[in-house]
């Protein structure tokens, strides 16, 4: 009867295209697939007498209480203006030079992701301030619109990602649960530090193909990037340059070089960039009381979707369990000819086309437990694991038509540009990023040597 459990999850993902909230529907069709399954005997309700346990583990989870530090950060930060401030600088610094301008919007997303790790503010903020610019000053619609999408989904794989975050504590426990299962009962754990420090070199080569693609179309193809040609020559402003990148910088070294160093775990490091973003906003004087009502409310509202979400995620893959979906993906993975390489190409395009339905919460919930255990029994390393699924995810949300980064951008983007502008513009980036993805699976040690070396 283990078909039924495939049954099911074609079933969520049907209910999930219609509209239904991602939380309700996970919980809610494992729960009545869990009822009628029990009164034909495919199914014991024991093991629902489990999700008790489970939902109290996940309320005192200390890593998962990095989300909503994490959040409070990102969104205080997009709501002092930190990125316009920057955008402003680098374009008075870069936006003289061909392709300045693309090539600022690249740094300031990076910093952005480095700051604030979420995708969708990240894309809205940079589409409101810099796509109208770009295109004033001759840049194309589809350069313009792709380098904001590329640029702004560098917050999925640049830590201090909330992807990361979560997926760490999943590939967690699921690295646990397949070293008990291979008999080893004093199991090693991966953390989502060591994430963090994973997904460091494959992100800043992410930048620097993403800099040398524009640079190149400013080099080969003039007339798709228009340099800006001021009637009056001006000062570098390389001192408003400095005073807008260094808050920002400063945060992100705390951020990140606490968990480098060691002296911070990633919660305690989300609680120093919380505070840091908020003592940021008071010191440029962008802090009020609504403001920070604004930050509280956006925070608690991110928050509880994301618990809510592992809830219904845990109902569903006790049920999952129960119906022997486990078992039946693990002699799939097992039986395919190819090994390794087989069933991780084949969870990668799985993951790759549920991106174009599920976000990254219910992929990482829902998806990763299923497919965690039975790779990680087969050898392959967690951290390499998760980097590789995180840039998958990435390029997934940049792929037409249905990819989260092009709604986000379309939602803010003028008329005059085209949804077919759009698409044309992120392709090159999608080739960059598949690149990237061909990359790590020919040398895992561009994911896995910084963590050894700090961590050993």
């Amino acid at each position: 009867m283990e078909w039924l459990a495939l049954v099911m999850f074609v079933l969520v993902c049907l209910v999930l295209m219609l509209g239904y909230p991602v939380a309700y529907s996970l919980a809610g069709t494992a729960l009545i697939f869990a009822a009628v399954c029990s009164l034909f005997g495919a199914f014991d309700m024991a093991y629902l007498s489990a999700l008790p346990s489970r939902i109290y583990g996940i309320m005192t989870n200390q890593t998962l209480l990095a989300v909503p530090l994490f959040v409070f950060m990102g969104v205080m930060l997009e709501k002092s203006r930190v990125a316009e401030q920057l955008l402003t600088a680098m374009g008075q610094v870069f936006g003289r030079y061909r392709a300045g301008l693309a090539v600022s919007v690249i740094l300031v997303g990076m910093l952005m992701a480095a700051s604030t790790g979420i995708v969708g503010a990240t894309v809205v903020t940079m589409g409101l301030l810099s796509l109208p610019t770009m295109l004033e000053r001759g840049y194309s619609p589809a350069l313009a619109t792709g380098s904001i999408c590329a640029t702004g989904t560098l917050g999925q794989i640049i830590p201090p990602s909330i992807a990361l975050v979560l997926l760490g504590d999943v590939l967690s426990s699921a690295y646990q649960r397949a070293q008990l299962n291979m008999g080893i009962f004093s199991p090693e754990s991966v953390s989502v530090g060591d994430l963090f420090v994973g997904a460091l070199i494959p992100g800043l080569i992410l930048v620097v193909m993403y800099l040398l693609y524009v640079l190149g179309l400013g080099f080969f193809r003039p007339q798709s990037v228009r340099k800006d040609q001021p009637e009056q020559p001006r000062r570098l402003g390389i001192l408003p340059l400095l005073r807008a990148l260094m808050p920002p910088l400063i945060l992100m070294v705390l951020v990140l070089g606490s968990i480098l160093l060691g002296l911070a775990t990633p919660t305690e490091a989300a609680g120093v960039g919380a505070l840091g973003a908020l003592l940021l906003a008071m010191f440029s004087r962008q802090l009020s009381l609504k403001r920070l009502q604004e930050v509280m409310l956006n925070t608690t509202k991110v928050t509880a979707m994301v618990f809510l979400i592992l809830i219904g995620a845990s109902v569903f893959s006790l049920v999952f369990r129960g119906l022997g979906g486990e078992t039946l993906i693990e002699d799939f993975f097992t039986g395919l000819p190819g090994g390794v390489f087989s069933a991780m190409l084949v969870v990668m395009l799985v993951i790759f086309l549920l991106g174009f339905i599920l976000d990254f919460i219910e992929i990482t919930f829902v998806v990763v437990p299923i497919v965690g255990p039975v790779l990680l029994m087969m050898g392959v390393d967690p951290v390499w694991l998760g980097i590789m699924i995180a840039i998958n995810l990435q390029t997934s949300f940049l792929t037409p038509p249905f990819g989260f980064a092009l709604f986000y951008l379309r939602g803010v983007a003028p008329e005059s540009v085209r949804t077919s502008d759009m698409y044309r513009g992120v392709i090159p980036f999608i080739i960059l990023q598949l690149l990237l993805l061909a990359g790590l699976a020919l040398w895992p040690e561009l994911a896995t040597w910084l963590p050894d070396k700090i961590y050993s």
